[in-house]
């Protein structure tokens, strides 16, 4: 394909012609500029209306990869699907699930490391599908992140009031203080929301290898009671629990549900290709945070699910009772209550402050991502940030009941997302055989594809046409709307656009591969290289 060239006046211009050439741009201009230029098509419209800086080191991606988005899902929003469905059904649910979400992230870091570019997706989407899909997958991003970010304060609203003294104090307090928080983060430098992503998440990292490590000492006697639990409650209350029906039917829905739960919890595991717009040295970094993803679900998601499964029955009375009456703090969270069994007393406050700190650095996440998609003002964040009153709601609603509502709500939007990812990788993989690009030559190859992209893009689909199984007997209107109306959101946005733009389904070998690939490629060896002087930069480097 033909690259466009730089254009810029002249007559009114000390520039010289070699500005047509991305190379130089970038050598002479910086990255940034040559970024711009690629983007723009022309070097006057780049240093008039600027670009997204790179101000997003190596550390800040891994640990996003790592933990960035790791909220309630995983401590509070498990402990539904666990009642619900028995320690086998969620083991499977989550690993089922995270194998199609590596999958589907596979495809996205072969896209992203291709061209890491701001709002990635939707640019993908646009350049290898359609225009219409890069229109709805955009705002059905931006709503999923904002809707999740009123989800992650209604979470944190509702376990502050685990402590003494909070609950007296009215719920906006608290929701106001979080909001004026992950703003501040996101308004100023990308930096400072990268440093504050990489304290959330070591926090997060290291707690729940923490409780991991504790789950395995109790169920090996090692607490204060010296009980070996094994797996005791695999066998007594069972593995699997029936839901909406009896016998294997019901053992089916049950594990059936906890697909659906998982989607909520892996939630914003696409955000690594957001940030790649904003990563230093991306062809290097992006790949390896997506190779961490694995790790993230291995250890996080399923040996979390397979902890929770050995140190709690799932008709445990606290826990039922807890989510019955939308206790406060942590109390709705299988973890605390696998604490206060264990007869370990300090240890409940701390998962509550962890369980915070996750919802908070959540939240601050999906503000980062949802202004993203917009573009990068502060009206972006603004605006993004204004959709957070809707947690107000939890003054008069309740916050747990809040919080279920927008955990409904969200989970169709991430089914989108990853859907419209893999249609993506779908066309882009058919784009570069029709333009005769050797996908052996790539930075980032990923493996068997396209049959990759197709599973993830099937598993999601059914999940999403079978997600509100449960409203249909009997009949819940409530939760149809919340459980489908994702479904004509998205479809109601491609039509719009479609019929607005009349825009045409993009043929492979007419794909734009190439705009903005030049500047990225000339950028690569301006990125200093990373060498390890001792071992411990050698395992540091290896970690960040």
């Amino acid at each position: 394909m033909e690259k466009e060239e730089y254009s810029i006046d002249k007559s009114s211009s000390n520039e010289i012609s070699h500005y047509d050439d991305p190379t130089k741009v970038v050598e002479e201009k910086g990255i940034t500029l040559g970024e711009a230029a690629a983007m723009y098509g022309d070097l006057g419209a780049a240093e008039e209306y600027g670009y997204v800086t790179r101000g997003l080191k190596s550390r800040h991606i891994q640990f996003i990869a790592l933990g960035g988005t790791i909220g309630t899902g995983l401590f509070l929003g498990i402990g539904r699907a666990f009642t619900q469905a028995g320690p086998l059904s969620i083991l499977m649910g989550y690993t089922f699930t995270g194998v199609a979400v590596y999958a589907m992230m596979m495809s996205l870091g072969e896209l992203a490391t291709w061209l890491p570019l701001p709002g990635a997706i939707p640019q993908f989407c646009a350049r290898y599908v359609d225009g219409a899909m890069g229109f709805a997958v955009g705002w059905n991003n931006w709503y999923n992140s904002a809707i999740t970010l009123c989800a992650e304060i209604s979470a944190a609203a509702l376990v502050i009031q685990y402590w003494n003294g909070a609950q007296d104090i009215n719920v906006a307090a608290w929701i106001s203080l979080i909001i004026v928080l992950v703003v501040c983060l996101n308004i100023f430098a990308v930096s400072i929301y990268g440093e504050a992503e990489f304290v959330f998440a070591s926090i997060k990292i290291l707690t729940i290898v923490g409780l991991i490590i504790f789950a395995f000492i109790i169920d090996l006697g090692g607490g204060p009671t010296r009980d070996r639990l094994g797996f005791r409650y695999w066998n007594d209350p069972g593995a699997m629990k029936a839901y909406k029906g009896t016998g294997a039917t019901g053992r089916f829905l049950g594990f059936f549900s906890v697909l659906v739960n998982a989607a909520f919890s892996y939630g914003g595991v696409e955000m690594v290709a957001v940030a790649a717009g904003e990563a230093e040295n991306p062809r290097h970094n992006i790949p390896k945070a997506v190779r961490r993803v694995f790790w993230r679900i291995l250890f996080f998601y399923v040996l979390g699910s397979l902890a929770i499964g050995v140190l709690i029955p799932y008709n445990e009375p606290r826990l039922l009772g807890a989510i019955e009456d939308g206790a406060p703090g942590g109390a709705a969270s299988p973890w605390v209550i696998a604490v206060y069994r264990a007869g370990v007393p300090v240890l409940p406050s701390i998962i509550n402050a962890v369980i915070l700190t996750s919802a908070t650095s959540s939240a601050n996440a999906f503000l980062y991502t949802g202004s993203r998609y917009m573009g990068v003002p502060y009206s972006c964040i603004i605006v993004t940030a204004s959709i957070s009153l809707l947690t107000y709601m939890s003054c008069s609603s309740g916050a747990a009941e809040v919080f279920q509502w927008f955990q409904n709500l969200v989970t169709i939007a991430n089914l989108f997302t990853w859907m419209s990812v893999s249609i993506a990788y779908i066309r882009f993989h058919a784009a570069l055989k029709a333009q005769g690009v050797d996908r052996n030559t790539l930075v980032f190859k990923s493996p068997f594809q396209p049959y990759t992209a197709y599973f993830s893009l099937c598993f999601f689909a059914m999940i999403t046409l079978f997600n509100g199984f449960y409203v249909f007997g009997p009949f819940d209107v409530n939760g149809f709307v919340t459980a489908y109306v994702g479904i004509p959101i998205y479809f109601a946005l491609y039509t719009f656009w479609k019929v607005f733009k009349r825009t045409k389904f993009v043929k492979a070998h007419e794909a734009d591969i190439y705009t903005g690939k030049a500047a990225l490629d000339a950028a690569d060896a301006h990125w200093p290289p990373r060498i390890a002087r001792n071992w411990v930069e050698r395992v540091w480097f290896w970690i960040a």
